[in-house]
C-alpha cells in the first residue's frame, strides 16, 4: 500500500505520533477520481467525515484505523494539516469455474 502525502498546513514540525499513541483528527474521505482536476486533488464523492460529529480520536500505528492511517498519520506533525492520498488494493474474482 502506498500513501502520498500533501501538506496543506504546516505543523510544528516536532511533534510526531509514535506507534500507540492516541491522536484526535478531523478528517473528510473522498473517493479519488482521476477526473477531477488535481488542483482539487482529485477529490471525488465524500463518503465520511467528522465535520458536524466532533474530532476522531484513536491510538495509531497499531491496527485500529485503515492502514493507510497508520502509515500516514505517524508522517504528520502536531497541527499539521494534509491530504492522504491512498492508493488501493487490487482484488481479482474469481469465477465458479477456477475454484478446485
Amino acid at each position: 500500500m502506498g500513501v502520498t502525502k500533501t501538506v496543506l498546513g504546516e505543523g510544528n514540525g516536532q511533534d510526531y505520533p509514535k506507534k500507540g499513541d492516541t491522536v484526535t483528527i478531523e478528517y473528510t474521505g473522498n473517493l479519488y477520481d482521476h477526473k477531477e482536476p488535481a488542483t482539487n486533488h482529485h477529490r471525488g464523492t465524500q463518503f465520511d467525515t467528522s465535520i458536524g460529529r466532533g474530532d476522531f480520536k484513536t491510538a495509531i500505528g497499531v491496527g485500529k484505523v485503515i492502514r493507510g492511517w497508520d502509515e500516514g498519520v505517524t508522517q504528520m506533525s502536531l497541527g499539521e494539516k494534509a491530504i492522504l492520498t491512498i492508493s488501493g488494493y487490487v482484488i481479482s474474482a474469481l469465477t465458479s469455474e477456477q475454484f478446485p
